[in-house]
């Protein structure tokens, strides 16, 4: 996320400052409404980067989670866990694959489908095991999972990086042909379905198909990071499932919990015996708290029908936004699926963070140039109308006064 230029000093003297905050601070929300420790009321046109899939404070949710504090919060892996085998089963489910992981973040997600590759390749056989990445990809910000980011700003001062990775660009099948034919230690393709942080940039249908043809030629894993696409945000349960296909690891995190911390990794039959006892593992990873708030998210959005919702009031909230800005010079493109958009102009628009708070409205600026909105699925028709009525005259606004 791209930090506004300008921020007052932050009365936060012993927080380390890796975040370029706002200068408000949230008490609560409900719903899609969030108000500051001022009372200042906001439309959360972010859902905490993608995370808030029921919003705040949901009914259902609440006591649920109220219920599972008053039993147990956490215990290790040492035991049987009952609410794990619970969103596993939904998991492979609503995906069609076999087996899960229970971690803690997408980046945990992201590092144990690095591992799995790897140990996969070594039990081909394969010495020196290589991934195909991708340019403008982001993947978490461990050392592996940098090192598989194509973002050289997040990079830098981090060197060396982990080797093994090979870039490619995005929706370009021959350059992964080319990959075929002069790297016979690659193992794996990871990609992002839809990459959040690099610009809302989507995988096009025809080319997840080919990729999948490629991986199954070549005996190779597809990793579908689904951290910040899946979980419902573009009208289906995963990004990928507008192409028909299934992917052999798919890691997962953000949405799935609600605001409670959960990473999964979703594994298929290929990938599903790759980890035995003693290869992977995680202290917090799969709690009963983080195992009861998937369970309910999950409840939830089928109760809700939150996926119809997030297909219908997102293509409400693009038409809108297109109504109002598609032939505004500086408007370059909107991209994305669902709950899951981005307006890219033709120019950095980082400040437009605190032109949107200022007004009520919490965005996202990514890429520099790319407003991102990622609300939560329960958002309402006119909540979505909301959305383009604070943001069309802001970014109008934006694009008159400021040269590109």
């Amino acid at each position: 996320m791209n930090a506004p230029d300008k921020l007052p000093a932050t009365p936060e003297p012993h927080v380390m400052k890796t975040y370029g905050r706002l200068p408000m601070a949230l008490s609560h929300g409900r719903g899609c409404w969030l108000w500051d420790s001022d009372g200042k009321k906001y439309l959360d046109g972010l859902a905490g980067i993608a995370v808030n899939t029921l919003g705040h404070a949901h009914p259902k949710l609440v006591p649920a989670l109220q219920d599972q504090v008053a039993k147990l919060i956490h215990t290790s892996n040492y035991y049987a866990a009952p609410l794990q085998e619970r969103l596993a089963a939904k998991l492979c489910e609503i995906s069609g694959l076999a087996n899960v992981f229970f971690c803690n973040s997408g980046l945990e997600a992201n590092e144990g489908a690095i591992k799995i590759a790897r140990k996969f390749g070594h039990d081909k056989g394969i010495e020196r095991p290589e991934i195909v990445v991708y340019e403008k990809a982001f993947h978490g910000r461990s050392i592996a999972t940098l090192s598989a980011t194509g973002n050289a700003k997040v990079q830098a001062g981090f060197e060396p990086l982990v080797e093994g990775f090979v870039r490619v660009p995005l929706n370009d099948a021959a350059a992964i042909e080319d990959v075929a034919r002069n790297n016979p230690n690659v193992v794996a393709v990871f990609l992002e379905v839809i990459q959040g942080e690099g610009g809302v940039n989507p995988a096009k249908i025809e080319y997840l198909q080919q990729v999948r043809r490629i991986c199954d030629e070549r005996g190779w894993l597809l990793m579908l990071d689904e951290v910040q696409c899946g979980i419902g945000r573009t009208g289906k349960w995963f990004a990928h499932q507008w192409a028909g296909i299934k992917p052999d690891v798919m890691p997962l995190a953000k949405g799935l919990g609600s605001g409670v911390p959960v990473g999964a990794i979703v594994c298929g039959p290929l990938a599903a015996k790759v980890f035995g006892p003693g290869n992977h593992g995680t202290t917090f990873g799969g709690n009963p708290l983080a195992m009861r708030a998937g369970i309910e998210t999950l409840s939830i959005m089928e109760e809700d029908k939150l996926l119809d919702n997030a297909a219908n009031v997102g293509a409400l909230l693009r038409a809108g936004l297109l109504r109002e800005l598609q032939d505004l010079p500086g408007f370059v493109e909107l991209r994305g699926q669902g709950l899951m958009l981005g307006l890219e102009l033709d120019r950095n628009c980082g400040e437009l963070l605190n032109r949107a708070a200022d007004a009520g409205l919490m965005i996202s600026v990514t890429a520099d140039r790319v407003i991102r909105l990622l609300p939560p699925l329960i958002l309402s028709a006119p909540e979505a109308e909301q959305i383009v009525a604070i943001l069309a005259p802001l970014i109008k606004d934006f694009l008159a006064s400021k040269p590109s």
